[in-house]
């Protein structure tokens, strides 16, 4: 069966019509959700005032120039990465293989903008000048690179293995298999992280203010709060949506080209290729150079700072931490079930306007977290909807795509004769979820699960704008104390914050060894 035909064979066989109706009515809520913030501000810059013609103001073609170029580097660089990192401890053995496979992990932990500041302070001390688009790139893809990673060592495990069985079989070396086999399989999951990483670029906010370098996100802020032209800020916006449009379009179509269906699975009979001398060496140093470099970063920041670390009291920093655990476990569970439903009423059902409106649910990770911040603010003010409804509303809408993206490349290696098969049997689309996709579904649930809850534990410009009164995150407490310069101050939350992510990066462990 071809892919164009997936659509029309499932909608057939698997949902009737009234269950493709409450499909529809589901998507319909949850896209209306995410992009109503969105429509609210766009309505209230364009239409709510301001004269004159749009413009994007003196330094927003220096704004939209530097977003491009630390897309396309942090991309470029992180997709190499990523890629090669995924294979060498997929499918490829040597010695620590293991714990560096594990240690990927460990970036997820630390935001860019903690990277940053780290690092600045740091090399300040010591007549560095750490500033430019150089270190920008560099530091993004060390704090992004593992939504590539993550997705390539999935496919790389699951897919394509007797393929590559057969070409190793037939003479053909690890390089031409990589390419020619386990490559063109894996495009979907590197393309989706990718997309992933992108977005994370086009939203940062932190870490280029520091760095000194023009973007989008920074420039929306700045002609929202300083300038006082919601006009512009609302136009940069646009700009940014549209740059993360093109770069989930390309991803899909992408995708589309590149499917395979496979359940090979991962046991059993699993090939290896054993890496010895120098090979071994340098595939040692290249898996362990990223989570070495995330690690040493704030290492070294605190090590130079110690001497002037401003205890927090422990009952401070144990609210801080509550708060930042709670909202995180709750946008958590509200996005992902989000995500599930996007996914499977994209695949259930024919209807090309569930497709389309999936695909718009998911551009809310483009929207930077400040922008969105001020749409929900304008909608729920007038409402009188509670802050922390709107902070949830708002997370997401902001990390939707994160856990939609693996679990749509993940529907697509799932062939639909399989839910033919069980439709015939006499199952319904429920049993089919619950007994069929969710089990299989398992992996990559748990890989968005995961992303979207260090994501909320690190969102700074959504919590510091719409959080209760005297209702301090963590991150709101290290922006606080970094934008006050009490730098010693900073460090107890930032070392919570690490913390956090990294408890949440362990958790995928036992995922990782599955794979083995």
């Amino acid at each position: 069966m071809t892919p164009s035909t997936t659509q029309d064979a499932i909608s057939h066989g698997t949902v009737r019509s009234s269950s493709r109706t409450g499909l529809l009515v589901g998507v319909l809520v949850a896209c209306g959700l995410a992009l109503l913030p969105l429509l609210t501000l766009l309505k209230d810059a364009l239409i709510g005032g301001g004269n004159g013609p749009l413009q994007l103001g003196f330094d927003g073609a220096n704004q939209v120039r530097g977003t491009l170029l630390l897309v396309g580097g942090e991309g470029l660089l992180g997709a190499i990465l990523g890629t090669a990192i995924g294979w060498l401890t997929a499918v490829c053995r040597f010695p620590g293989r293991r714990w560096l496979r594990m240690a990927q992990l460990v970036p997820m932990a630390f935001p860019a903008y903690l990277l940053a500041a780290s690092l600045v302070d740091w090399g300040s001390h010591r007549g560095m000048r750490i500033h430019g688009l150089g270190w920008a790139i560099v530091l993004l893809t060390l704090a992004n690179y593992s939504y590539v990673f993550l997705l390539s060592t999935e496919s790389f495990s699951v897919s394509g293995r007797r393929l590559l069985e057969a070409s190793r079989s037939l003479g053909v070396g690890p390089w031409s298999s990589f390419f020619r086999v386990a490559l063109p399989i894996a495009l979907p999951s590197i393309g989706a992280g990718v997309a992933l990483s992108a977005m994370e670029v086009v939203n940062e906010l932190g870490a280029v203010r520091l760095l000194g370098v023009p973007s989008l996100s920074a420039g929306i802020l700045d002609r929202w709060q300083v300038d006082g032209d919601p006009q512009g800020a609302a136009l940069l916006s646009l700009v940014a949506l549209g740059i993360v449009a093109v770069l989930i379009a390309t991803e899909r179509l992408l995708r589309q080209r590149s499917r395979r269906w496979n359940l090979e699975g991962s046991r059993g009979g699993g090939h290896v290729w054993p890496l010895t001398g120098w090979r071994s060496a340098l595939a040692q140093l290249l898996c362990a150079l990223p989570p070495l470099g995330a690690v040493a970063i704030p290492v070294l920041w605190i090590q130079e700072g110690w001497q002037g670390l401003e205890a927090e009291s422990i009952a401070e920093l144990g609210q801080l931490a509550s708060r930042s655990l709670g909202l995180a476990l709750l946008a958590t569970a509200v996005t992902c079930l989000a995500a599930l439903l996007l996914a499977i009423s994209r695949r259930w059902s024919p209807q090309p306007l569930v497709r389309q409106l999936s695909f718009l649910a998911g551009l809310g990770y483009a929207i930077p977290g400040s922008v969105l911040a001020l749409g929900l603010i304008i909608l729920g003010g007038p409402l009188g909807f509670s802050p922390v409804l709107l902070l949830l509303w708002g997370y997401g809408d902001r990390f939707i795509a994160v856990s939609k993206q693996g679990l749509d490349a993940a529907l697509e290696r799932i062939p639909p004769s399989i839910d033919e098969t069980a439709t015939s049997l006499g199952c319904d689309w429920l049993g089919v979820l619950r007994r069929i996709h969710l089990p299989l579904l398992r992996g990559p649930l748990l890989v968005g699960s995961l992303l979207v809850f260090v994501d909320v534990v690190k969102e700074l410009p959504i919590t510091l704008a719409l959080r209760p009164f005297d209702f301090d995150t963590l991150a709101v407490r290290v922006f606080q104390y970094a934008s006050d310069e009490r730098v010693g101050a900073a460090m107890a939350p930032a070392l919570l914050i690490m913390v956090f992510g990294l408890i949440a990066s362990f958790a995928l462990i036992p995922t990782l060894e599955e794979r083995d």
